[in-house]
């Protein structure tokens, strides 16, 4: 991974990403700080290791990371915190806010294997796809990645979508953000207001 690729591409996300006021955060150390977003979990110098049982929900949006294996993704920076994610979505919001840590390692899942979960893979390794008409936790537009090209090719004759690699798939994923997040806060608003029916 080009490490300064990824920098770039984090610190454009760390521009668009809405920082919690102290008051909303109330009760967590380091609140109205950076060090609030500081991954919760203890250092792990082996985060693969049980990963879905150590990190089993998106501490950015709350999902069910073994639900969403298919998408989830796994980063390990240099100070030992790991932040395990739902979708390169996310992904991208623990980028930017831990622009302060270097990843040493990212993980991303293979689509197109058989085995459940799927399993991890260095990124570097890894062959996405944007925009096929697959359904993707967190963003309308999809980005699947596969440890193989032809497992890709397989999944884009019948989905469609355009090649790309991570570099690529991490900056679509930023210019995606605001619409992917105006998306999701107007389903997330629809399910309040229907439990509120229900309990009327």
């Amino acid at each position: 991974m080009d490490r300064r690729e990824l920098l770039k591409l984090s610190l454009l996300g760390s521009a668009a990403a809405v920082v919690a006021s102290p008051a909303a955060a109330a009760g967590c150390e380091g609140d109205g700080t950076p060090n609030q977003f500081i991954p919760k979990t203890a250092p792990d110098p082996q985060p693969l290791v049980g990963e879905l049982d150590k990190y089993p929900k998106c501490p950015y949006c709350g999902m069910d990371r073994r639900e969403h294996h298919r998408t989830r993704m796994l980063v390990h920076y240099s100070d030992d915190l790991a932040d395990g994610v739902c979708s390169i979505h996310c992904l991208a919001i623990s980028l930017s806010l831990n622009i302060d840590r270097s990843p040493k390692a990212i993980w991303g899942p293979d689509y197109a294997a058989a085995a459940e979960p799927r399993p991890l893979l260095e990124v570097d390794t890894l062959h996405y796809l944007i925009g096929a008409d697959l359904p993707h936790a967190m963003t309308a537009r999809s980005k699947h990645s596969f440890a193989t090209q032809d497992g890709l090719a397989r999944i884009q004759a019948a989905h469609g979508g355009t090649p790309s690699n991570f570099q690529g798939a991490l900056e679509a994923t930023y210019l995606d953000m605001a619409k992917d997040v105006e998306r999701i806060r107007a389903r997330r608003a629809e399910r309040r207001r229907r439990a509120m029916e229900g309990r009327g």
